[in-house]
């Protein structure tokens, strides 16, 4: 494998940074999770203008302009001959001093990996994922606002901690209000008859890309789309719910805090999302050239 760092592509082995480099010392950085489909980068746009946003939100310089990050990747992509993958997209504040300053970083350091995934188990899209509500709370957004894809994810592994004692791979976490918020690494959606319900941004969810993806797609099948608070109770009583990510993609949930969803599988509209989903993915992408 290839790893791009700081402008070069070099061998996994010799693909290192500083310990000094505040993203190790602090998870002072951004990142994005991008997929690539058929031979293109899929969505490469949407996860570099959310990169940069979330840069800037936290006073990180970017050593490269966007069109030169976008170059990298589809680079990147070619050196590996990715035709169906996932993209790590890395900035750090880069190199400093044990101190917290962070205008001690020089530069921003950039590292790009291009390799495979596979998050859930194949028949777990047939089958539904089971989750639990975990106490631990979605980070305030005056703390660290779940808006910033940021290397600081102690929140989420925490509450993926929470998930996998309870065995199973996925939870609900709530905000400070009691509001759902998102889960550790996905999106959630409600859906209610035609209707569409995911949690909006200020409830602590990120703004994820394939949740986007979905609120434009639905409408296209007839549903209509809403962000609104959920609770608990609003989960346990939907027709379905869904979880939406970059390596999720769509998965449809089954079980909730030991109460079945629906029918306790992943629902006709969960599935046709799915499908259609799969379809746009054949469509948009950057080629690898």
């Amino acid at each position: 494998m290839k790893v791009y760092v700081n402008g070069r592509l070099v061998a996994e082995q010799n693909a290192k940074i500083s310990v000094f480099d505040h993203g190790l010392l602090y998870g002072d950085g951004v990142f994005e999770g991008i997929r690539v489909y058929h031979g293109k980068v899929f969505t490469l746009k949407r996860h570099i203008d959310r990169l940069y946003r979330s840069a800037k939100a936290i006073a990180l310089t970017i050593s490269m302009t966007p069109e030169e990050m976008a170059a990298a990747v589809v680079k990147t992509c070619k050196a590996n001959k990715l035709k169906n993958g996932y993209v790590r997209l890395i900035v750090t504040r880069g190199v400093g001093t044990l101190g917290l300053n962070p205008y001690q970083c020089k530069e921003s350091q950039v590292i790009i990996i291009a390799a495979g995934i596979q998050l859930y188990p194949v028949e777990l899209y047939k089958e539904g994922l089971s989750i639990v509500t975990v106490g631990t709370m979605r980070n305030h957004p005056e703390a660290i606002n779940p808006r910033i894809k940021s290397l600081n994810y102690l929140n989420n592994v925490l509450a993926k901690i929470e998930a996998l004692n309870s065995g199973v791979m996925e939870c609900v976490m709530l905000n400070p209000q009691g509001y759902v918020a998102e889960a550790s690494g996905d999106n959630i959606f409600v859906v209610r008859g035609k209707t569409l319900i995911t949690p909006p941004v200020w409830c602590g969810a990120l703004e994820g890309i394939t949740r986007e993806v979905v609120m434009e797609l639905a409408p296209e099948l007839g549903y209509e789309v809403k962000e609104d608070v959920l609770t608990r109770y609003d989960l346990y009583t939907a027709d379905e719910v869904f979880l939406t990510g970059t390596a999720a993609e769509i998965i449809g949930v089954g079980v909730i805090d030991r109460r079945p969803i629906g029918e306790g599988k992943p629902g006709p509209v969960t599935l046709q999302l799915a499908e259609r989903f799969r379809e746009f993915t054949r469509q948009e992408g950057v080629p690898i050239q």
